[in-house]
């Protein structure tokens, strides 16, 4: 009995090189009968390498957007700073001489008017 387990297993492994060879192996065994799974994870994997990339694009949005806070921030300090300086009485009184305007200093204070009804 042991030369028959022998040949059949002779046989067995003739008969796996030759359909690996022809590739027979290959399409109908391991292929057909996975189709549904290899699909799957062909899905999955298209699927994470797309939210990958989306996940990639936030985050360069996000940096660049930072960056134009950070830029809109020291411009407005820049601003701010210049226009605390502008407003200032005396640069406001070199301002008017400089253009020529004949524009005056209050010499008395503002009052309010009261009107009874």
């Amino acid at each position: 009995m042991t030369e028959k387990g022998d040949k059949k297993k002779k046989a067995n492994t003739g008969s796996f090189i030759k359909e690996l060879l022809s590739g027979s192996m290959i399409t109908e065994k391991i292929i057909l009968k996975n189709l549904w799974y290899i699909l799957l994870v062909t899905l999955l994997s298209a699927v994470y390498i797309g939210s990958r990339f989306h996940a990639e694009k936030i985050t360069r949005e996000t940096a660049k957007l930072q960056k134009e806070v950070r830029e809109l921030r020291a411009e407005s300090l820049s601003t701010s700073a210049n226009l605390m300086f502008i407003s200032r009485q005396s640069e406001v009184q070199k301002l008017i001489r400089e253009r020529g305007l004949k524009l005056e200093e209050l010499k008395t204070p503002p009052y309010k008017l009261l009107v009874e009804k």
